[in-house]
């Protein structure tokens, strides 16, 4: 059975006065310059009887809506059924977003719809360049440049997952690689820079190293991971995008061929436990908020609304221009909104919160999505439980539902626990819902290799 394939790119940077997203509340990040552009690179991998598109964007987020978009456009093109067709997002903090975290950028519908059509451009294009390939995958590690910034010492995902699409001729056509850090590096150093940061990197690298080759990255869990600090500089900010590339380049020597004549895509709705906001949680945090706005007051804020809406407060000062009050303030100004919001539809809305979930096959390789900010004690038993050697978890997928913390952060009631659900207007998980997504996405592998 003849294998096919095809790559294609198209960039997607966007146009002048959109603003990036993430990274703190009410900051102005109207771009101000390109350092690198950002892409929309798809993947179609066909065998003559069944075909499926790999769809990854440099976009901080992607909503269901935009993936709807995507996946109809290049099935109406193609013929690939929607349902095998996954588009995910690289989660630059340095790009615009395609839905709207209410208080952290502000979506421009006009660059949203073309960034759309220009994603489905890049699968339709690599439709239309399929030549005969083999495929082989496998898995490295690459220690020592991440580290869980949710609790010290906690579990990392070290993995690095390495699908090698080969021409006839023996030259690699695609590499799609798979790994899992926040990539806010160039967030930091260059925070009104558009830029793919180290996923980029991470595939110019390989890019260079083979002539001829499209990299493709796809985020995995990582909602407590981020590259360690001490690369956050820029004499070292390069430094972990090199280590990913060169542990990729020296392990594609050695993947396995696989048998692409199993090739499967399997897609199912999940229903995740929420828990509803109390009516304590609102009035304390809106008379909080109303009293210091009244107020001016900064007394303590790091102990309080601080706490709860960022990891590190002294960044969000630093971020508001060094200026206590305007980080203060912003903050503030968040949490009347919300819950203002809130307080409209409190007792209608459901308790529970339904995402897709979706796995891919391509023999002992295969790519499990879901639409969160995975944590990494629920990624790796979802790596446990999986029969496949060589597994991707692609985060950030197919729509967006926030983070998604263990029950260790929820019960703590950390940023990701806690506040992030604010921003994605929706109610904050239960202890139980990591593991009813983790449970899910198993069920979708179990079905591929059925």
């Amino acid at each position: 059975m003849t294998t096919n394939a095809g790559i294609a790119r198209r960039k997607i940077s966007p146009f002048w006065g959109v603003e990036l997203t993430g990274w703190g509340y009410y900051l102005n990040r109207t771009w101000l310059d390109v350092h690198d552009d950002l892409n929309a690179t798809s993947l179609i991998v066909e065998n003559g009887n069944q075909s499926i598109a790999i769809v990854s964007v440099d976009l901080m987020v992607i909503s269901s809506e935009f993936t709807l978009t995507v996946r109809q456009q290049i099935s109406v093109a193609t013929g690939i059924r929607p349902q095998n067709i996954l588009v995910s997002c690289t989660h630059t903090h340095n790009a615009p977003a395609s839905e709207g975290l209410r208080g952290v950028g502000e979506v421009d519908p006009v660059y949203e719809a073309w960034a759309a059509r220009e994603t489905a451009t890049s699968a339709i294009l690599a439709w239309q360049n399929r030549e005969t390939v083999t495929i082989s995958a496998g898995a490295t590690a690459v220690s020592g440049i991440t580290f869980n910034r949710t609790r010290e010492n906690g579990p990392v995902d070290e993995n690095a997952t390495v699908l090698r699409v080969d021409r006839a001729d023996n030259s690699t056509l695609a590499v799609v690689v798979g790994f899992q850090a926040h990539p806010t590096v160039a967030t930091i150093l260059r925070p009104r820079s558009v830029s793919r940061d180290a996923p980029g990197q991470i595939c110019d690298l390989i890019e260079t190293a083979h002539p001829g080759c499209t990299a493709i990255y796809i985020q995995g869990a990582c909602g407590d991971v981020n590259f360690l600090r001490e690369f956050v500089t820029p004499e070292r900010h390069e430094e972990p995008g090199k280590a990913v590339a060169e542990a990729v380049l020296k392990f594609m020597a050695y993947v396995e061929p696989l048998d692409t004549s199993i090739i499967a895509a399997s897609v199912a709705t999940a229903t995740i436990p929420t828990r509803r906001w109390t009516r304590e949680e609102i009035d304390g945090d809106q008379a909080e908020a109303r009293q210091r706005l009244n107020d001016k007051d900064v007394s303590g804020w790091r102990e309080s609304i601080g706490r709860a809406m960022t990891n590190r407060p002294d960044d969000m000062v630093a971020r508001h221009d060094n200026d206590e009050w305007k980080a203060v303030e912003a903050m503030c100004r968040f949490n009347v909104e919300w819950t203002e919001l809130m307080e409209k539809d409190l007792n209608d809305r459901p308790e529970t919160l339904t995402t897709e979930i979706q796995a891919l096959r391509i023999g002992n390789f295969g790519i499990v999505t879901n639409s969160s900010e995975f944590f990494t004690t629920l990624a790796l038993d979802v790596r446990a439980r999986s029969s496949l050697p060589f597994l991707i978890l692609s985060c950030y997928s197919n729509g967006r539902i926030g983070y998604m913390p263990d029950a260790h952060d929820v019960e703590r009631k950390t940023y990701a626990a806690y506040q992030s659900p604010k921003y994605c207007n929706q109610f904050p998980f239960t202890k139980t819902s990591g593991t009813t997504m983790v449970d899910a996405m198993v069920a979708r592998l179990d079905n591929v290799c059925e």
